[in-house]
């Protein structure tokens, strides 16, 4: 069970251990589950992130989104939608946290080490060799959906061991979260977050504070920030590297192949677009891109490349 639903949970039994029950009398019946989110109530949801955070829930998968507002449903305490809805309209904190459970993935400092450890051994050395034959001599990297920022940091951490000086990387991280992006850029993490992450790393890039590390800031310059709805209008910036990792997962099969067309024209030629485990390429979009490390989800844009 998500820890948010085990605290969702707790408060409600302390408020029956008190004699506190809420005020809608279906709070007596069992905690809120969300499998079935009533449509009427669905929609008002939809209507209000549109209106208060340009946040249009249609493009998303209903089943992916409903369980993740259940969750936020269930930490509030509340059994039923329309309570729960009555709370969003007044607090703008509470949007934000539902905003943020729909929208972020939790990660980790080099979550599947396979993958980042291909990209550190093949990818970014073919990567640098092929910036060196250009004038620019300039890498440019985009982490999509990039949460707290452990993936570009991830990137940041392979680009700072590779030693490169005659080559500019420069490091992009986007996140529809504001929240998410917040924490990002003070770049403190739990140690869970960096179980992945070697000790020599970690001792010469982290720094202990509290219960926690904090990556130093050498490397977090390197990291820039921005707030971004990969659905929206807004171009997407020239790439020579995109990792979009279990992303694409909660969008409807039309909206992925928009997405990914739309990362096609970003990438620059022989350019290389990452995906998660359970994400692939289907369809005439597969033209565009050879299968460089299959197991890995790692492609290459092949189009004039």
């Amino acid at each position: 069970m998500p820890a948010s639903a085990s605290a969702g949970l707790a408060r409600v039994s302390q408020h029956l251990a008190n004699g506190a029950l809420l005020r809608d009398p279906s709070s007596r019946s069992i905690p809120f589950v969300g499998s079935e989110f009533p449509a009427a109530e669905f929609e008002r949801l939809r209507d209000l992130l549109l209106a208060r955070r340009g946040f249009d829930l249609r493009m998303y998968k209903d089943r992916c989104v409903k369980r993740r507002i259940a969750a936020r449903v269930r930490a509030c305490g509340f059994s039923t939608a329309l309570p729960y809805l009555e709370r969003l309209g007044q607090d703008e904190a509470e949007l934000d946290a539902l905003l943020a459970a729909i929208t972020i993935n939790v990660s980790q400092f080099f979550r599947n080490p396979a993958t980042f450890r291909t990209l550190e051994r093949e990818v970014l050395p073919a990567l640098v060799d092929r910036a060196r034959a250009t004038t620019k001599r300039r890498l440019r990297f985009w982490s999509v959906g990039c949460a707290s920022g452990e993936e570009p940091y991830s990137l940041a951490l392979l680009a700072a061991e590779l030693g490169v000086s005659d080559v500019e990387i420069e490091i992009r991280g986007s996140d529809l979260s504001a929240p998410a992006l917040a924490q990002a850029a003070a770049g403190y993490y739990d140690p869970q977050r960096l179980s992945e992450v070697p000790e020599a790393v970690r001792a010469k890039y982290f720094v202990p504070e509290g219960q926690g590390f904090r990556l130093q800031e050498e490397i977090r310059r390197r990291v820039r920030f921005e707030q971004q709805d990969i659905l929206g209008e807004s171009a997407y910036p020239r790439a020579s590297l995109i990792l979009c990792r279990n992303v694409l997962i909660y969008f409807a099969r039309a909206d992925q192949d928009r997405i990914l067309r739309r990362f096609a024209v970003a990438l620059e030629p022989g350019g290389y677009l990452v995906l998660g485990q359970a994400e692939t390429l289907l369809g005439p979009i597969r033209q565009l891109f050879v299968a460089e490390y299959p197991q890995e989800r790692i492609f290459r844009y092949s189009a004039g490349g």
